[in-house]
Parts: C-alpha cells; structure tokens; sequence
C-alpha cells in the first residue's frame, strides 16, 4: 500500500506543478494586448527572473484524531474514556496568488474509539454488550484548497506587524485503512480498504492559524474535519453489524487536530502567502499623501538671467551671454581659466593675458646655418598627474625634430610640473615627461647624441606664485606642467 500511494503522489504532483506555473501568455502580433486578442492585458513578460517573492513551501507536523460521528467514537460524553490517536502529515505547497495556494498532503495516522484501549484487555462481557474497543490505522493522499482570509479580509489601514495569517482548506482525496475490533476472544482485523477503490473517496476541510517566526519558517496549529464516506471506518465490521446498526449514520468522521511547520523556499525574501497588495498600495499612497506637494520652482528667481534659478545657481554673476552648466557656472570647454564666451582658442588652453590662446616662445640658438629669428622651438604642456604626449603637441614636436637636425648645436630636454604632489613623486614625473619628448624626438629622426633629457620637479615653475598655499587658476597651473628645451 505505501509503494502505492508514492506512486500517485507522484502523478498528481507533476501535474499539479505544470497548472501552477504561471503564465504569461501575451500575443505576439504587435498589437496591443487586450480580452479579444490574447487573453490577457498584461504586457509585460512574467519570468522567473522577475520574481519578487518566493512560492513554494513544505509542511509537515503531527496531531491528535478524535472520531466524532461513528459508532464508536474516541469522545465518550462521560460514558467511558477519550481515546486519543495519533496522526502526522506532510505536503508539498504552492501559492498561486497572494490569497490562494494548492496543496498536495499526504496523512498518515492511527484513531482509538470505543469502549476501552486495545492495548488494554477488554472487560469480560465485552461482546455480550457491544462494549468493544476498536483501532483504525490510516493512509490518505488528498489535493487541497488553501484560502488566505487575513490577506482576502485584513484592513488596508492596518499599520501594525503582519505576523498572524488565518487559513482555511478544503480538498479531495483517497484513503485507505485498516480497522480492527476487540473483545474478550481477541483483537482481529475487521475491515480493510485498498487505496483508489470505489468507497475510498473522503472529504476534509478546516483552519490553520499561522505564525511567521522569520522569512523561512511558519508555525502552524490546524484543525481539519475528515469525512470519510464509510460506515466501517470506526472498526465496527460489516455495514450489517449489530453495533454499524446503532446509529443511522453512514459515514464515520473524525477531526484532526494538528501542530506543523512550514518552510518556505526559494531565494528571495519574503513569501507569496505573506504579501497583501493592498496594503503596499495603500502603504505608498500614505506616503506620497504625507509629502508636501507645495513646491514652490524658483522661489529667489534668476537674477543673472541665465537660465538657472538663484536657489541652485552657484555663480550668481554669469556674464550676459555667457553658456552655462546645469549649476549655473559658466562654461569654460579647455579648463584654461578663461570662460568661453571670452575664450579665443575655446578647445586649446592658454593664459587669460592671451586671451585663452596658447603663448608662442621662441629659443634664441647661436651657431648653425638656420636663421633663429624665422624658426621657431616650442615647448609643451600636459596634463595634470600625466607624462602622455597630447595629440594637440605632436606639430609643435614635429617641428622641434626639423630646428635640431639642422641645427648643429645640442638642447637639453627640461621637464616640470606643479605643486600639487609632494616633492619626491613631482621630480620623477618631470625625469619621465623630459624622457618621452626625448624618445619621441629620437623615434622620429633627431640623433640621441645632441638630446639630454633632465627633470626639475617643481623647482622650475614658469608662475612661481603657485605654491601649495595659493590656489591659482588652471591654466597657470597647466603652464607650470612643461617640457621645453635649452641649447648647451
């Protein structure tokens, strides 16, 4: 019988589980969804990634069967004792919705009725007087029903914890079991019924209170009603017997009384069964309700006319004209210090006594065939904490390798920087500035025996008046960060 009922636990499981996934059935012809077309107005795919609660959970725990409506009962009412019995459970569950789940339940248990315990031995004219005692031992595989009325029925004003949750269950199944009967000439089997007969059919309902000890595990206290459908099921005997003939009945049921535990699984945090929409919607509302919708835009106004009110404007004396930043700063595209509505070169920097535009220099060179006044060796600038040689450099360069090869003179290659680094990191900085233009110079024509590369830290600033406790503008700081070169 057990092989048995593992066997259809199975059946009705898979298909159990492929009703309860959840579908999102969207049609797919670029139109927009509605009740005629695809079934569904949701467009939005539904998929296990986008998830927020988990869904599955397992239950299992133990009791009490007390039979109530047979011929025996384990309540005497006074005449006799209360037989208790003893019963276990254990089901798999799956929330379809916030308020409803489906249970597949698998019951095992023993009830204990009539006039004394079997484990006892039966008074002497035990059978004379139909004072017998009986024992049901039980298996039953059921589908149930599980409504969440606290989430169907809880106040959506209801602010406090949400630790007690009341369901109620209500479901088919089959059962089997085996009935013995006792008196003074022994104890026998009386009745047996095979898993999946005609007559094994049952019924129960009932409640469940449960408690959230955590996002993981619930406790639970259950009282269910089983109605068996059977005459027999108390161990009376024959549906024909003197003691199934006593009472009218035709159907011997009991409650199940019954304590469990519930682990939820899955990887997010909450359950399906714990989280009432309702109250989130509402929860959210109260917020926003709460908020203080009298803004008032631009309460100082905008006094320099630039677009950006005086309440977040961080330079509240734009220039006329001028294009400003999302903080009301006025744009200055090369960093030179020179803002671009008064920028003559807006992309390359230089000093604001240039008008932004980079200074031209010239090295005086004695000796040589070139006539110094017409050619021209520059210099270059980098950028802050950097040794890499600017694209925007390459033509000053360039011609650097045209003025030393015809030259006949050597040059020492000068690096430097700011003051915005400590001394020793500054000095290998400037050493690997001066080495690059001196590689750079080599690598496109210009003899390495008439280069000398040297770097001077900060020790060579062209501003001297930028110091660390001075803050100077960039463009100074940037003429500071230098690589020039000197004739031997």
């Amino acid at each position: 019988m057990k092989l048995s009922l593992a066997i259809v636990a199975l059946a009705l499981a898979v298909p159990t589980a492929g009703f309860a996934q959840d579908s999102t059935a969207v049609a797919s012809n670029g139109e927009y969804p509605n009740t005629f077309s695809s079934g569904s107005a949701n467009i939005s795919p539904f998929t296990n990634k986008s998830r927020r609660f988990n869904d599955w959970a397992i239950s299992f725990g133990a009791g009490v069967p007390l039979v109530q409506s047979a011929d025996l009962t384990s309540i005497k009412n006074g005449n006799g004792k209360n037989l208790f019995g003893y019963s276990a459970y254990l089901s798999i569950d799956k929330a379809i919705t916030h308020a409803f789940g489906i249970n597949l339940q698998y019951d095992r248990g023993e009830t204990r009725q009539g006039w004394f315990n079997t484990k006892n031995d039966a008074p002497a004219n035990a059978s004379a007087n139909q004072k017998v005692g009986a024992r049901t031992q039980y298996d039953a595989i059921s589908l149930l029903g599980d409504v969440n009325f606290s989430n169907l029925f809880r106040r959506v004003d209801n602010h406090s914890p949400y630790r007690w949750a009341l369901h109620g269950y209500a479901g088919l199944g089959t059962l089997a079991y085996r009935a013995y009967q006792k008196d003074e000439n022994g104890q026998r089997l009386v009745t047996e019924l095979k898993p999946f007969k005609l007559g094994s059919m049952f019924a129960q309902a009932g409640a469940g209170l449960k408690f959230k000890v955590n996002n993981r595990i619930d406790i639970e206290s259950r009282v269910m009603y089983v109605i068996t459908g059977d005459d027999e099921f108390d161990g009376g005997g024959d549906k024909y017997s003197a003691i199934n003939q006593r009472e009218e009945q035709v159907s011997d049921n009991f409650f199940n009384a019954t304590i469990g535990v519930s682990l939820k699984l899955g990887k997010h945090e909450s359950h399906l069964m714990w989280h009432d929409p309702l109250q989130e919607m509402y929860y959210k509302l109260d917020v926003l309700a709460n908020k203080n919708q009298d803004i008032e835009v631009c309460k100082k106004g905008d006094l320099d006319n630039d677009g950006v009110c005086d309440d977040w404007d961080r330079q509240l004396d734009t220039p006329a004209g001028a294009r400003v930043d999302g903080a009301g700063v006025a744009l200055d595209t090369d960093l030179d210090g020179v803002i671009d509505l008064y920028d003559k070169c807006v992309t390359v920097p230089g000093p604001v006594e240039n008008n932004g535009c980079p200074v031209v220099t010239s090295v005086p060179v004695t000796g040589g065939a070139v006539d110094e006044k017409e050619t021209k060796l520059e210099g270059i600038e980098f950028d802050l904490n950097s040794d890499r040689i600017l694209p925007s450099n390459t033509p000053i360069l360039n011609n650097a390798v045209d003025y030393i090869n015809s030259s006949s003179g050597t040059y020492t290659v000068i690096g430097t920087t700011d003051t915005r680094a400590s001394e020793t990191y500054n000095q290998k900085l400037s050493e690997r500035r001066a080495n690059n233009v001196k590689n750079y110079l080599i690598k496109n024509g210009v003899k390495s025996d008439k280069l000398n590369a040297v770097g001077r830290g900060e020790k060579d600033l062209k501003y001297p008046e930028c110091n660390p406790a001075t803050k100077c503008p960039e463009w100074k700081n940037r003429a500071n960060r230098r690589v020039y070169f000197e004739a031997k």
